[in-house]
Order: structure tokens, then C-alpha cells, then sequence
């Protein structure tokens, strides 16, 4: 044994008065602090603005003169207004085209494998993408207009490995026909946590729950919950269509037209 290794076990086993001190001492050290005066506080607190504040334009600096520029090379198409917090993790050759008023609100991977030639994710207008969301695209994965993805989800058109066993030991990619594409429809939200798999389409304004697992496609305006998920709930969040006004009606009561 380490003669440092010898210290530390028995400071931990406190065998002696004098380890006994040290432990406690190790113990108290990290919950001590230092008394900050009254007259203090103003200067601590604009200290603590300031510290955050530094961090921002560290990091708008960063993103504006390093990580955008490098990103933007990498895609296809970028469109207006595109913000991201951190750089993505891009690994393959797909295609990503991006649309305007697109946001990253934070780490964002974009994954594909080598079964097509020609593989693309797709983000349409005001799209927004969580923290650690992951998207694995052989084939094509597209996501349209103001569609919210939270943290933590995994959305793939491809299961990573082919369901044939002799391929999978082969270290051989899926077969083509193994890749089904993606897509999520517009004003759809998809909750923390979520799995989209391949071949599902998610209708325009359906929601999927938190931790739930999409397998089979999802109708428009539903509430999907579970794994596998479920339609809970329809016509959720569905817009009212307004009955047309007559032409009688119109005229009446409103305001007289200029003579």
C-alpha cells in the first residue's frame, strides 16, 4: 500500500485523536464560507451579474465567430435567424437542410450510416430542437414548420443495426428496405424524453408524451402516451373552424360605408 493511500485510510478510519481531527476538518471544509458584510453585498451581487454576464458574451462570441460558421459549412442549406446554443455533433454524410427561425436551444447530434447514398434530415421553419436531442437519418428524416422537440429525445428512421442476426455478426449495414423515413408534422410537440422510431409520421398538432415510444404513426390533434404509445385523448388542441358569415349579416348592425 501507498503511503498516501495509508493516510487517507486512516484518516477515514479515524483511529487516533489526531485523525479524528482531520476527518472532522475534511468534513467541515467544504461547507465553510466566508462572512460577506452588509455593506458588501452590493459589490458581491454586481460580481455575480457580471460573472454571467461574461459567460454570455463568451459564449455569443464563440458561437458567432467559431461554432456558426463551422456548422453552416457542414449543412446543406441554413436558412434566416438560425441560433444554436452549442455546437452540433454531426458523423456520416447526410444532407441537413435548415430552415428560418430554426433554434437549438442546446447539444444536438445528427447521425448516419452508410445503407443510402444520399441520406437527409430536413428541419422546416421554426423548428426547435431541446438539449441532447439525437437524430439518426439513413434515409430521411424531415420535421416541419413549428414543431417543438424537447430534451433528451432520440429520433432515428433506421434501427442502428440490421434484425438479421448473420448481418449484425457480418458488422453489415440494415438492408435498404430495413430504413423507413421519418416525419413530423407541423405544430406537432414531442415531449422529454421521447423515442420517434423508423416509419412513423406524426400528425400536424398531435402531442407525444413524456417517455413515450412512437412505433406506429400518430393521427393529427392526439394525445400519444406510453410504450408502446397510445392515442389517449383526440382533437386536442385542434383549431375551431368559424361558421362563413352571410352577406345579410355582414351588412348589419356594421359600420355605414362612406357617402
Amino acid at each position: 500500500m501507498a503511503l498516501s493511500d495509508g493516510f487517507l485510510l486512516k484518516v477515514k478510519r479515524a483511529e487516533t485523536p489526531f485523525y479524528r481531527f482531520l476527518k472532522r476538518l475534511a468534513q467541515k471544509l467544504p461547507r465553510a464560507r466566508l462572512p460577506v458584510p452588509r455593506w458588501l453585498k452590493p459589490f458581491f451581487r454586481f460580481l455575480y451579474e457580471l460573472h454571467f454576464l461574461l459567460v454570455l458574451v463568451l459564449r455569443w462570441l464563440r458561437n458567432g465567430l467559431y461554432c456558426q460558421p463551422l456548422f453552416r459549412s457542414r449543412c446543406a442549406h441554413v436558412g434566416r435567424n438560425f441560433h444554436m446554443e452549442l455546437m452540433p455533433f454531426v458523423s456520416g454524410h447526410a444532407g441537413i437542410y435548415i430552415g428560418d427561425d430554426v433554434v437549438f436551444t442546446g447539444r444536438v447530434a445528427i447521425m448516419s450510416g452508410r445503407v443510402f447514398d444520399c441520406p437527409r434530415l430536413v428541419l422546416h421553419d421554426r423548428v426547435t430542437l431541446g438539449h441532447n436531442v439525437t437524430i439518426s437519418v439513413n434515409r430521411e428524416v424531415v420535421i416541419e414548420e413549428d414543431v417543438r422537440i424537447a430534451s433528451h429525445c432520440y429520433i432515428a428512421d433506421n434501427d442502428g443495426h440490421s434484425t438479421d442476426a448473420e448481418l449484425r455478426a457480418r458488422n453489415l449495414p440494415p438492408r435498404p428496405q430495413e430504413v423507413r423515413p421519418v416525419r413530423i408534422g407541423r405544430k406537432a410537440w414531442v415531449g422529454t424524453g421521447c423515442y420517434v422510431m423508423k416509419g412513423v409520421t406524426i400528425g400536424e398538432g398531435a402531442i407525444l408524451g413524456t417517455n413515450s415510444v412512437a412505433i406506429s404513426d400518430i393521427p393529427p390533434y392526439c394525445l400519444a402516451l406510453g410504450n408502446p404509445a397510445e392515442v389517449i385523448l383526440r382533437n386536442v388542441g385542434k383549431p375551431r373552424r368559424t361558421a362563413p358569415v352571410s352577406a345579410g349579416a355582414a351588412t348589419t348592425g356594421g359600420p355605414s360605408a362612406p357617402g
